[in-house]
């Protein structure tokens, strides 16, 4: 596995501006967002009741997920009416193009100070690239087990968002091979792969810039079975990706 290309505190902004993303430890993640590691660790046992996703077009059984929709700005966290996750087909030509009622996240997940903490200082990081301004998020649970052999994390493939700003926290990697990241420049041929491990370390990327994927896991011991935990938030201007009227 290839380790991570960490960036310090310093580093983060232009990394994200140039090549469009940038990795943290779990430590500087904490210390960026003003959370410590027990309120954090209180937040991981959500991945333990995840509702299936019913929308794999695969027909596979590997992913379950929960989903939410709230609004920051100058500093506040607002959450806002349950709505669909939905994207077009230009982003997503595997599940675009269709509604997807996932479970919501509970409330008792989002009215943690912890969870509303990580979401400012996202808003923030996205206020120093693109100009302060309402940001419209989505935050989405993900569990991708191999309890069928194998399990994709994203089985659209290499993909955009269709969204400004990504994070990609990793909750935890349990019994499993696989699971690499990659991130691509846009419109080039450079790329880097690598494997987070690390409870709460942080893949953040402008989505305008790169695209990203993660390749399948698999058990670490035929017959066992593993799973890889994930909290992915993104954030846009100007609104949520909603379907055209």
């Amino acid at each position: 596995m290839f380790s991570p290309p960490l960036a310090s505190a310093d580093q983060l902004l232009p990394l994200l501006r140039t090549p469009g993303f940038a990795v943290l430890d779990a430590a500087s993640v904490r210390a960026q967002a003003g959370v410590d590691a027990a309120a954090l660790a209180e937040i991981t046992g959500d991945w333990d009741t995840l509702a299936p996703d019913h929308y794999l077009k695969d027909g596979g059984r590997y992913r379950l997920r929960r989903h939410a929709s709230f609004i920051v700005q100058d500093d506040a966290v607002r959450a806002v009416p349950y709505r669909p996750h939905w994207q077009p087909l230009d982003y997503n030509a595997l599940h675009g193009g269709m509604q997807r009622w996932f479970e919501p996240i509970v409330p008792a997940t989002t009215e943690r100070p912890e969870w509303q903490a990580l979401l400012r200082w996202l808003a923030r990081l996205a206020d120093a690239l693109r100009g302060a301004q309402p940001w419209y998020g989505e935050a989405h649970q993900f569990r991708i087990d191999t309890e069928g052999g194998i399990g994709r994390p994203t089985p659209e493939g290499a993909h955009r968002d269709g969204v400004d700003l990504v994070a990609v926290f990793l909750i935890g990697r349990e019994a499993i091979k696989g699971g690499e990241t990659r991130v691509f420049e846009l419109d080039g041929p450079l790329g880097q792969r690598f494997t987070l491990r690390e409870p709460w370390s942080l893949l953040l990327m402008d989505d305008t810039r790169v695209i990203h994927e993660s390749t399948p896991i698999q058990p670490a011991v035929a017959g066992g079975h593993g799973h890889r935990d994930t909290l992915v938030v993104t954030l846009r201007a100007g609104g949520f990706l909603d379907p055209a009227d």
